[in-house]
């Protein structure tokens, strides 16, 4: 559906005005609907992102700091998300041999199998979602990538 008939707005002040309004629609949209994947589960998306970086890092531990480098929302409490984490068992905590001051963190079994599970539920709605094909969607990546400069 175009992003007139979604909002009822049937002009915008410019087609770069428009493009932003969509960007942003279209974000809440996709939040939205991973939201709902995830509540079944008990996680959110900032757990999600944690769990999703500690896979890649798996077998090695990671830091703190390195999440939140990588992680899609930044201004996440990252220390708090995985403390919660540990509570459900997704993830350890462990002093960092290296370095006293720092926490390696690690995900667990059960992290790692909650994932495999995500992995089939996203891999069937993300495409489901995304109504293009992979032509397409190599050209919205770039297009996004050229957006962000």
């Amino acid at each position: 559906m175009k992003i007139e008939e979604e909002i009822k707005q049937k002009h915008f002040k410019s087609e770069y005005h428009k493009a932003i309004v969509n960007i942003i629609f279209t974000y809440n949209w996709l939040i939205k609907n991973h939201v709902e994947i995830l509540k079944p589960f008990d996680i959110t998306l900032q757990q999600y992102n944690i769990l999703r970086i500690l896979r890649g890092q798996y077998p090695n531990p990671s830091t703190i700091k390195l999440m939140k480098e990588r992680m899609l929302d930044r201004m996440s409490d990252c220390s708090r998300i995985v403390e919660k984490l540990v509570k459900k068992g997704l993830v350890e905590r462990n002093l960092c041999k290296e370095d006293r001051r720092n926490v390696d963190v690690l995900i667990t079994k059960n992290g790692l199998a909650l994932l495999k599970k995500l992995d089939k539920k996203f891999e069937t709605i993300d495409k489901d979602l995304i109504h293009l094909n992979t032509s397409e969607v190599k050209t919205l990546n770039t297009l996004l990538d050229k957006l962000r400069g």
